[in-house]
């Protein structure tokens, strides 16, 4: 039976292992995911002992997206871009090679669970991290109108708009309305917000927060208050673990009804 597996530190949390055993049955795969708690000083040994024990794939989560990007022998260009890798595979040649698909999961999910369109679109991120660079690549291969990055510190947001050919933004010096806004802070994580203004929403705006729970999160809250529709992050969560099982397995996954159920059981 091939072997799959997440690593990361902390890693019990992990919804992976779910999400791909339903892929698998979904699509008729006999493969086994699980697991495993990366080690903050052996994570490239534990690595390189997984796949030459056989092992077919790996998600990657945090803290090691980084260090799996520093290990690949081979990247995908959206890797590149990211600057982290979230999914491994091996090679024929023993090559090891690195894929970020956390922007294309959450872009398929915007787009095909939610019916919103990027093209031609004015689109505001919120948030210069990581999570934000992840997902650049795959928003512009929409061809919006513009992209803005705002954060609280514009120089980190010039960084990656020079980087990728879009504008940059104080969140006191926004111009909106905006057709799309996706919060890609980790604001809601601690029930907090930045600091947006109304004038950013108007009745045809639609949001997306990157972070998903039970309840609105404090960003879809602020919008819904100001009469924008919008979607938590819990199909990008799906989204991306579909990306990777279609690189490994050469099979594409349905993943509305998987979003459906685990909504249902939070």
């Amino acid at each position: 039976m091939d072997q799959y597996a997440v690593v990361g530190n902390p890693i019990a949390h992990s919804k992976s292992p779910r999400i791909h055993a339903y892929f698998a049955q979904q699509t008729e795969q006999n493969l086994m995911y699980s697991t495993l708690l990366g080690d903050l000083a052996e994570f490239e040994n534990q690595v390189r002992d997984f796949f030459e024990k056989g092992g077919k794939g790996l998600n990657i989560t945090v803290p090691f997206k980084e260090r799996a990007y520093a290990m690949c022998d081979i990247l995908s260009q959206r890797a590149k871009q990211a600057g982290a890798v979230n999914t491994l595979m091996m090679g024929k040649n023993g090559d090891l090679f690195g894929d970020n698909t956390d922007g294309i999961g959450m872009v398929r999910d915007i787009i095909h669970n939610h019916g919103q369109s990027l093209t031609d679109k004015r689109i505001l991120l919120l948030g210069a991290g990581g999570a934000v660079r992840g997902v650049l690549e795959p928003v512009l291969a929409e061809n919006p109108e513009s992209v803005t990055i705002a954060n609280r510190t514009v120089e980190k947001a010039q960084a990656l708009a020079d980087q990728f050919d879009c504008l940059a933004s104080s969140f006191e010096a926004l111009d909106g309305p905006f057709d799309i806004i996706i919060n890609g802070t980790s604001a809601s994580m601690t029930g907090s917000l930045p600091p947006l203004k109304d004038t950013l929403v108007s009745d045809g705006t639609w949001c997306y927060d990157m972070m998903y729970g039970k309840d609105r999160t404090v960003f879809l809250q602020w919008a819904h208050e100001r009469g924008a529709d919008g979607a938590d992050g819990l199909g990008m969560l799906v989204g991306q673990a579909a990306e990777a099982f279609y690189l490994w397995r050469q099979i594409r996954p349905e993943t509305a009804s998987l979003v459906d159920e685990m909504r249902k059981q939070m």
